[in-house]
């Protein structure tokens, strides 16, 4: 069984540089206007056959922007920061440094009280292993950047650190194409014209 998934990020919903743990804040003016300008490069998106996308205001929109209609997919939640959610890295770090660097350093860590980071990959993970379809179907994913790098370390069984070092920027795209427990990923594959 061969599938393709192609990952999109969602459109922004703040400054990068308020970006917050587990952020479910809606699209801002400029994150409507990106999904807008960016439109109609992602037509080829309509062609798949399964479309999805994970429970944040900001997914949702964006593929509803697109005009996918994507269905919600709870496995694709973000991660589970525990009492970090809607707080900066800045904040943390500031209150709780200890913390911040053991949960850096240790992807079996979740001092926050939420999801270890590889509890989140397995979970992003079993989600695509478990797609249901046939040989040949197009899927589209469309995820906070968060869960868009968990896919990819998953599906190249990177080890967890390289989490850290994928830069997801909005909009973006990548696909993954094979079976369950063998991946590979399609650079280019999806992306706009």
């Amino acid at each position: 069984m061969q599938l393709s998934v192609t990952l999109l990020a969602a459109a922004r919903s703040s400054s990068l540089l308020t970006e917050r743990f587990d952020d479910d804040r809606p699209l801002d003016h400029a994150g409507w206007y990106e999904v807008l300008r960016a439109a109609p490069g992602f037509g080829p998106l309509a062609a798949a056959e399964l479309r999805y996308c994970s429970p944040t205001p900001r997914s949702r929109a964006t593929g509803d922007a697109l005009g996918l209609t994507p269905l919600v997919q709870p496995a694709l939640r973000d991660c589970d920061m525990g009492r970090w959610r809607g707080r900066t890295l800045a904040e943390v770090t500031a209150v709780e440094p200890a913390a911040v660097d053991r949960w850096l350093a240790d992807p079996r860590a979740a001092p926050h009280g939420g999801e270890p980071l590889l509890a989140f990959i397995a979970r992003v993970g079993a989600w695509l292993d478990t797609r249901p379809a046939d040989d040949g179907t197009r899927m589209v994913a469309i995820a906070e950047p968060s869960v868009v790098r968990a896919v990819l370390v998953y599906a190249l069984k990177a080890p967890p650190s390289t989490y850290w070092n994928i830069d997801v920027p909005p909009l973006s795209t990548a696909t993954v194409s094979g079976r369950p427990g063998w991946w590979s990923l399609r650079l280019g594959a999806g992306r706009p014209s």
